[in-house]
């Protein structure tokens, strides 16, 4: 059965690559491909370049103030209950 349905495709499709090129149809052609082609050229050359610049980055994150005050809050607490 699955060469039945690839050959009602294939009739399907053949009028399709029949028909001619209409001339007055606007088509991106070669400028349109070669001006894709640069803007995805460029997009790639940010990447690389924010991959590096992220890559040099040191990060290490300060230790929070307000968890810090609360244990040693907690221990003055308990000091002055006389434990």
């Amino acid at each position: 059965m699955p060469d039945m349905s690839a050959h009602l495709a294939l009739t399907q499709l053949v009028p399709f690559a029949a028909e001619e090129l209409d001339k007055n149809k606007v088509t991106p052609g070669v400028l349109g491909f070669i001006v894709f082609a640069v803007l995805a050229l460029a997009v790639w050359q940010l990447m690389k370049s924010m991959n590096r610049h992220m890559g040099k980055i040191s990060f290490e994150e300060a230790p929070d103030p307000a968890a810090q005050a609360a244990p040693s809050a907690a221990k003055s607490g308990r000091a002055a209950a006389g434990e």
